[in-house]
C-alpha cells in the first residue's frame, strides 16, 4: 500500500479531488457535541485557517512523519472509554496516556501540527463501524489521496480501504465548521 501511495505521481496544485482517492465532502453540516465542547476548550484549535492548502504534498519524509506519529500515538496511549475515565459519554480532549478514539485522533494532530503540518490538511472525521457504532478518526488530505490514521489499525490506508461509512469531518478552511462525506461506495450484506 505505502509504495502504491509514493508512487503516484502528483503535485498538490494539480490534484484531482474527483478521484476516488479522497472523500467527497458535501455541504456544511452539525458539529459533533464533542467537537463543539472541545472547541469551546480550545478556540485555538478550531478557528478559520488562512493559510488553508488543498492537500499536503506526501513525500517521502511527509509519509514517515505519518507512520512515525500514528505508531507512537498508538502505543503511547491506553484506550479507555470517556464512561470509564470521565464519567461522561462523550468528552473530546488531548489525552494524558489513557483515552478513545476521538483523543488518539486529536493527539496525531496536534502532533502533526508541531511537525508543520498545515492544520487544513488534518482532519477530525466521525464514521460509522460495521457494527454501527460511532467513531473517529484523524483524515489527512494529502496530493495522493484522504489517508486515515486510526487506533483500531496500525495501518495508514486511503479512506475507501477502511471498513468504515464515513459521515462528516472537520471544513479544510474553517476548523470549526463540519462538512458532510458522501460516502457512495457499495455495501455489501453477507447473506447465508
Amino acid at each position: 500500500m505505502a509504495v502504491f501511495i509514493l508512487a503516484m505521481p502528483a503535485r498538490a496544485d494539480q490534484v484531482d479531488f474527483t478521484n476516488p482517492a479522497f472523500a467527497p465532502a458535501g455541504g456544511v453540516t452539525s458539529i459533533p457535541v464533542g467537537a463543539s465542547e472541545f472547541c469551546k476548550a480550545h478556540r485555538s484549535d478550531c478557528k478559520a485557517n488562512p493559510n488553508a492548502v488543498a492537500a499536503a504534498a506526501l513525500s517521502d519524509k511527509r509519509w514517515n512523519e505519518l507512520v512515525d506519529t500514528n505508531n507512537l500515538i498508538n502505543a503511547a496511549i491506553i484506550p479507555v472509554t470517556d464512561q470509564d475515565l470521565y464519567k461522561v459519554s462523550e468528552l473530546w480532549t488531548y489525552p494524558e496516556g489513557y483515552g478513545d478514539c476521538e483523543d488518539f485522533a486529536l493527539a496525531k494532530r496536534k502532533a502533526l501540527i508541531g511537525l508543520g503540518w498545515n492544520p487544513s490538511t488534518l482532519l477530525m472525521t466521525v464514521v460509522r463501524q460495521p457494527n454501527g457504532e460511532g467513531h473517529a478518526v484523524l483524515m489527512v488530505r494529502t496530493d495522493r489521496g484522504d489517508l486515515v490514521l486510526d487506533n483500531q489499525d496500525g495501518r495508514i490506508l486511503l479512506w475507501s480501504q477502511t471498513p468504515y461509512t464515513y459521515l462528516k469531518r472537520q471544513a479544510q478552511a474553517d476548523a470549526g465548521q463540519w462538512v458532510d462525506l458522501v460516502d457512495n461506495r457499495a455495501t455489501f450484506v453477507a447473506t447465508k
